[in-house]
């Protein structure tokens, strides 16, 4: 008897490999399930996260599943059940696209959040949620950034007042 073999269709090859073309240039992704939502819902989620430098696609799970795991990014795979739609984020800006995400979500009420695979780590929604809730890199150095200066700052303020006190600036030598 012949063993049976598996034909493979030259376009899905195609979209695959598109797929994990595309996913390639992320390392963040998150899974929702947008049952529901209108063209203009899914447009503007879109046109919000491009902002970010992130992308918003409905996927085909089965396709998905096979780019991610040639990227060697498995593990989402029960996140990607029924309809999905796949935010895609680069860097550090995966808690940005969470709080674009969740916020769509609240506006909407049709969204749903999955889950999430951040820079290999497998995330359910409400550790998600928890990331969104985070400040951003650049938050994070500008309150680092502040606290550095504040003592800096203060001398300053210290020596003019001093300054000040005694009389007035002094005049600076003339360079002639």
């Amino acid at each position: 008897m012949e063993e049976y073999k598996t034909r493979v269709n030259q376009a899905k090859e195609d979209a695959v490999a598109a797929i994990r073309d595309e996913f390639a240039g992320y390392d963040s992704y998150i899974f929702t399930d947008y049952r529901g939502m209108t063209v203009a819902q899914i447009t503007d989620i879109r046109r919000t996260l491009r902002k970010e430098d992130a992308a918003y696609r409905v996927i085909k799970n089965r396709y998905a599943k096979i780019a991610l795991e040639e990227l060697n990014k498995g593990g989402a795979e029960d996140q990607m059940v029924g309809p999905t739609a796949v935010a895609l984020a680069k860097g550090d800006t995966a808690n940005v696209v969470a709080k674009v995400l969740f916020a769509a979500a609240k506006d909407n009420g049709k969204l749903q959040i999955k889950g999430a695979l951040i820079n290999g780590e497998l995330m359910n929604a409400d550790q998600l949620e928890a990331l969104s809730k985070l400040p951003t890199k650049l938050e994070l150095i500008a309150s680092l950034m502040g606290t550095m200066k504040a003592p800096v700052q203060k001398l300053a303020a210290t020596l003019l007042a001093y300054v000040e006190s005694k009389g007035g600036a002094a005049e600076a030598p003339s360079a002639e």
